[in-house]
C-alpha cells in the first residue's frame, strides 16, 4: 500500500518545478516579443519600399508616354501626370487612330503603409511633389512629379521614411 501512495506523489509536479517552467516560458516569451516588433517593422518598410518603387516606375513611364507623343500635353506642362488617379484611370492615346484606346499605368494606387488613416483613399495616403517643387520642401501642385511617405517615423536604418 506505501508503494502505490509513493508512486502517485511522484507522478505530479512541485510548485517549484512549476514556477521554474513558468519563469522560462516567459522569459523566451520576452525575447521573441521585441523579434516580431522588428520583422513587423521590417515587412512594412518592405512594402513601402515596393510601393515607392511601383507609384514611381509609373510616373516615369507616363513621362516617357508624353515624350513619345502618345499622350497630349499643352505649352507648357510638365510632361508629368496631374493626378494618381490618371495613372489608374488611364489617358486616351494618341497616335490611336479611333481614338479610343488608353493607355493605363497602374491597376490601383497602393496605400502608404506607414500612414495609419483608415479614413483616407489611398492617393491621399502619399505626400505630393509637382515639378516646380524643390526636394528639400516637397509641395503638391499642378502635376505629380514624386511621392513621399507622410511619416516622419525613423526607419530600422537611421534615416527617415519622409526622405525614401
Amino acid at each position: 500500500m506505501g508503494y502505490l501512495y509513493a508512486n502517485r506523489r511522484r507522478q505530479g509536479f512541485t510548485l517549484i518545478e512549476l514556477l521554474v517552467s513558468l519563469s522560462l516560458v516567459a522569459l523566451l516569451a520576452s525575447v521573441a516579443l521585441p523579434l516580431t516588433g522588428l520583422a513587423a517593422k521590417r515587412e512594412k518598410e518592405l512594402e513601402l519600399s515596393r510601393s515607392l518603387r511601383q507609384i514611381r516606375q509609373a510616373l516615369d513611364r507616363y513621362k516617357d508616354e508624353v515624350d513619345a507623343g502618345k499622350i497630349k500635353t499643352t505649352i507648357g506642362d510638365s510632361g508629368y501626370p496631374p493626378s494618381l488617379e490618371a495613372l489608374v484611370d488611364g489617358v486616351v492615346d494618341q497616335t490611336d487612330l479611333k481614338g479610343n484606346r488608353k493607355i493605363f499605368f497602374l491597376r490601383r494606387i497602393p496605400r502608404d503603409p506607414m500612414c495609419n488613416c483608415p479614413e483616407r483613399s489611398a492617393a491621399e495616403t502619399w505626400t505630393l511633389r509637382s515639378y516646380k517643387s524643390p526636394p528639400e520642401q516637397p509641395e503638391a501642385g499642378a502635376d505629380v512629379y514624386d511621392v513621399l511617405s507622410g511619416s516622419t517615423q525613423e526607419a530600422l536604418n537611421g534615416t527617415y521614411y519622409k526622405d525614401w
